[in-house]
């Protein structure tokens, strides 16, 4: 009984050593060689101060800003700290009625058409609730509002989202999307705000 609780112990603390310690000191050191900028965050710097990053998705409400996805992390959303989605099936009232009020707010704020079609991903979360991007037709529609607010072309505004548009992942996994804290804060780069 001795031997076995003895050899029970070891391996519980040499499990502990090599599982808790050394391999994840080993993941860090090789991430921090590797991929610096990704593993701490890719946290986005403008004049030296970290205004984020461009891996969480922020709330962005102003007329001269791109709109991100609707988010379910935390009471108010954007919450890093409860990253969750809504839970809430295609078929449930609450989900039904939240996409209509979303569908009509999202028209009013682009100026578009009662009948408009609208990209999914404007009126509904994602599954963490935190994700930064939004599709092309998404961002398109929105750049006559970005642009007029800004005072400039649509045009630019378009170049813009070029710029900022990443293609799938892997190259075939996925839609194109378009990163929208790193749009709108190279809009804000562009036009001196």
């Amino acid at each position: 009984m001795r031997r076995q609780l003895l050899t029970g112990l070891l391996m519980v603390l040499s499990m502990t050593v090599l599982c808790g310690l050394a391999y994840p000191l080993l993941v860090l050191g090789a991430s921090q060689v590797a991929f610096k900028d990704k593993a701490n965050g890719s946290l986005v710097t403008v004049d030296g101060v970290e205004v984020g990053s461009s891996l969480i998705g922020q709330n962005f409400t102003k007329p001269e800003y791109f709109q991100p996805r609707p988010s379910a992390a935390g009471k108010t959303g954007y919450d890093p700290l409860a990253s969750s989605a809504s839970n809430l099936g295609p078929t449930n009232d609450t989900l039904i009625t939240e996409v209509n009020e979303r569908t009509i707010a999202y028209r009013q704020r682009n100026g578009l058409a009662a009948d408009a079609a609208v990209p999914v991903d404007a009126v509904t979360s994602s599954g963490s609730g935190l994700d930064p991007h939004i599709s092309v037709a998404n961002a398109r529609l929105q750049a006559d509002r970005v642009a007029e607010a800004r005072g400039v072309s649509v045009e630019r505004v378009n170049q813009a989202i070029d710029a900022a548009t990443v293609g799938r992942a892997l190259g075939f996994l996925g839609e194109p999307g378009v990163n929208v804290v790193e749009l709108n804060l190279a809009l804000d780069a562009a036009t001196a705000r």
